[in-house]
């Protein structure tokens, strides 16, 4: 005999059966939940009824077997609407965080339709900061933000930007697509990438990629400063806090 989940209470119980079908929503009956959730079956039979006339889970007429329903899609999708027009916000404090723990200036730049633009930054305490043109389209040949966007990005995206005709900024720009694609690759084998003065020849930054729900990289975080400071040992240093900011952002996207 099932013992009911112990002390459970019937919304907890509700919330396990929803819970249960995450994350591939399969169709399943009663009685596999049942011993699934080791919640006896008359319970789980009251709960799916329940359940079911609220939408949260749909029953097929003909398997009699349950999955997920239309207002739990409206509540998932309300979730990533919300996610997707909030990155900027939801990525400032761990920012914020960065960039007094580095003293330098830390940037969001994050994708926008087929293009890579600066959504967030915040400047470092320390004497000639740099500072990012919120909004900005940024040049994906340059910029580590971007670099290091589309090295985890699908196929199509990639080459959609590299349509782009690459511009030269100094003698440090790459502007082979050969080249830039044999970059693309050492970025996903490290899970950073480096504008050196490519853009800027005084200013060097450093990236690492933002994912979301999807497993998507929808952002990075760039930090960015003069390139006296930012020497190779600096970037060394910086590289741990960098990856474990972007990754902390990547959870909270539910990544």
């Amino acid at each position: 005999m099932k013992s009911d989940s112990g002390s459970l209470s019937s919304t907890e119980k509700a919330l396990k059966i929803l819970m249960s079908f995450t994350p591939n929503n399969h169709e399943t009956g009663t009685l596999e939940l049942s011993k699934k959730l080791d919640i006896h079956k008359s319970t789980v039979s009251r709960l799916l009824h329940l359940l079911t006339n609220h939408d949260f889970l749909h029953q097929n007429p003909e398997t009699k077997k349950y999955m997920l329903g239309r207002s739990a899609a409206e509540i998932g999708n309300a979730v990533i609407r919300s996610l997707n027009n909030s990155i900027a916000d939801i990525a400032r404090p761990f920012l914020n965080k960065l960039s007094q723990n580095t003293g330098e200036s830390v940037a969001l730049e994050m994708v926008s339709g087929n293009n890579v633009i600066l959504a967030c930054q915040v400047e470092g305490q320390r004497h000639l900061r740099f500072s990012f043109e919120l909004g900005e389209q940024v040049p994906v040949n340059v910029t580590a933000g971007a670099k290091t966007i589309l090295a985890f990005s699908n196929k199509e995206f990639v080459e959609q930007c590299l349509k782009q005709k690459f511009t030269r900024f100094n003698s440090n720009t790459i502007i082979s697509k050969k080249e830039y694609r044999k970059l693309l690759e050492e970025i996903r084998k490290t899970g950073i990438a480096y504008d050196k003065g490519e853009r800027y020849e005084g200013t060097h930054a450093i990236a690492a990629p933002v994912f979301n729900h999807e497993k998507v990289p929808v952002a990075a975080v760039v930090i960015a400063g003069p390139a006296f400071r930012m020497t190779q040992e600096f970037l060394n240093n910086v590289i741990e806090p960098l990856k474990k900011t972007s990754a902390e952002i990547s959870k909270r996207l539910f990544y």
